[in-house]
């Protein structure tokens, strides 16, 4: 046994560090890999204008780069841990890196809109894939009672790459070109590649079940996988794609929210009934695990929706340019990197139920607080709050995580993995669409209910449309419909303001409703395996 390996109390074998190899190294490569996939998912955002113009398209057709790459992505995730199982998790994981280095180069060479979206599809199945294996990566080479400090190190990648994607595809896209959005990944993904080979190995219980997998051939329910994928594919569209075509009552939204339906239902129940499943959904069974998934859903919602909602509102709202938006939130992102080792160390010493309903509460005070915004807010008002709602989110990840995996058996690490990041990705893309469609529609409502008071029998509004009036040094007609467009302008980002803080209203009551679950997770022993109730 090694001295790292010994000083974690991890059989060398059932280790993914390779032999001599300070486990803590092996945890910082995989998070390199999770930062620059995670970061893409919000990066390209903010470029798409330039990329509109650079290829002669409009901005509508533009969204398919941001589309295509999270259907992808959404396709690949559940099957992560099937793969990772069958051609062994270093070759897959390697391979998703090579895959994503590749295609990002390719995005960045792209000569067309259709090409670009096609290798964005590429990007996002090697995206795809590497998540889950390097959660199970940490799993193998800590033991549970070091596993908080490592999902600590991990979890800083995952919720501070969407806070400093905006920031950072602004600054790119404003001092050179749209193109090294996508470039930045490939040095990374070289990196990753090299370290990696020398660093990581399959552990033993991972050689040992693709061995039996291999030897009677490769079996699977391939069908209802496909029926999954086919149903997360639709769902990622719509939700993607609803707002802008105005849902059902758009006739290529509803037959994809049918098509949706019921492929996953009948996906699921394939899986769940086939003596060998692509997706592992009966780990389901276990309570734990359950939870997890769905809290993980939760903190999706959370962490990406305020992440579109908070930019969006100080942009339309307040004049910000996309770099400012982005500076309100990266010190929140770097805040939870100065949270997460704490959160880490706790792990080991609190259950970490507690600390997961610590964090929930958190995070619906820092959302019911959000709803106190006005337009006066200045930029420190606004980027403390986003500290303070980031604060929360930091004691979620490690703690759901650490509680989860004592719940797993070692040779269900891969499908496991899958399963909670498909979560977070799916509860990401339903925040962000939740998020931006009850936006537009409550914006909608308060403005009616603003405007129905602004009638020529309405004394305050015949007293502040002459009082604005005088102010064009002239009280004739035209100084009137003037002071009309300075009320219209005002009454529709009145309503604006009402609607951002409606919605984090319901991301609040979200939050609350989901602290009695943490509660129902099995007690642990801290930095220890689950204890029955």
């Amino acid at each position: 046994m090694s001295a790292a390996a010994s000083a974690l109390n991890i059989p060398l074998e059932e280790s993914s560090a390779s032999p001599g190899v300070n486990p803590w190294l092996v945890a910082l490569v995989v998070s390199m890999a999770t930062f620059m996939e995670v970061l893409d998912t919000s990066i390209a955002n903010v470029a798409l204008p330039h990329i509109a113009g650079g290829l002669s398209a409009s901005t509508n057709e533009a969204t398919w780069v941001l589309t295509s790459y999270l259907v992808s992505n959404a396709i690949i995730l559940p099957a992560s841990g099937w793969l990772a199982t069958v051609f062994g998790r270093k070759r897959f994981y390697m391979t998703c890196v090579a895959l994503f280095a590749v295609s990002s180069f390719l995005c960045g060479i792209a000569p067309s809109l259709g090409m670009l979206v096609f290798f964005r599809i590429l990007q996002g199945l090697g995206g795809g894939g590497l998540a889950p294996s390097e959660q199970a990566i940490l799993a193998d080479t800590f033991a549970p009672a070091k596993r908080g400090m490592a999902f600590a190190l991990y979890g800083v990648a995952v919720v501070v790459a969407p806070a400093v994607g905006p920031t950072l595809g602004g600054w790119i896209t404003d001092n050179s070109s749209w193109r090294w959005v996508f470039f930045i990944n490939v040095p990374v993904g070289v990196l990753s590649l090299f370290l990696t080979h020398i660093l990581v190995k399959d552990p033993a219980h991972v050689v040992r079940e693709r061995k039996e997998r291999m030897k009677n051939g490769i079996k699977a329910d391939f069908i209802g996988f496909a029926m999954i994928a086919l149903g997360l594919g639709s769902l990622q569209i719509v939700l993607d794609k609803g707002q802008e075509l105005d849902w059902f009552s758009n006739l290529f939204i509803l037959i994809l929210s049918i098509v949706a339906a019921g492929s996953l239902i009948f996906g699921c129940l394939a899986e769940w009934f086939s003596a060998d499943p692509v997706v592992e959904l009966k780990l389901l069974k276990r309570r734990t695990l359950l939870i997890a998934n769905f809290t993980m859903f939760m903190l999706g919602i959370v962490l990406f929706g305020s992440t579109v909602l908070l930019p969006l509102f100080v942009q339309e709202l307040l004049g910000y340019t996309a770099t400012l938006a982005g500076l309100v939130l990266t010190p929140g992102g770097f805040f939870v990197m100065l949270l997460m080792p704490l959160v880490g160390f706790l792990v080991s010493r609190v259950q970490a139920r507690y600390l997961v309903a610590f964090g929930l509460t958190l995070s619906a005070l820092a959302l019911y607080h959000l709803t106190t915004l006005d337009l006066n807010a200045d930029y420190k008002t606004l980027m403390w709050d986003r500290i303070f709602q980031t604060s929360g989110l930091a004691f979620l990840f490690v703690p759901i995580n650490t509680a989860a995996y004592t719940e797993v058996p070692p040779e269900k690490n891969n499908n496991f993995s899958a399963l909670l990041n498909l979560c977070r990705n799916l509860g990401g893309s339903v925040g962000i669409s939740i998020a931006q469609a009850w936006v537009v529609r409550r914006r909608q409502f308060h403005q009616t209910v603003l405007s129905s008071h602004l009638t020529p029998y309405s004394s305050q509004f015949a007293s502040a449309s002459h009082q604005i009036a005088q102010r064009f040094h002239n009280t004739g007609a035209s100084a009137l419909h003037a002071a009309y467009r300075v009320i219209e302008n005002q009454v529709q980002r009145q309503a604006g303001a009402m609607a951002y803080i409606d919605v984090f209203y319901v991301m609040a009551i979200l939050c609350a409703i989901t602290i009695p679950f943490a509660f129902l997770m099995k007690r642990n022993k801290p930095g220890g395996p689950a204890m029955a109730h």
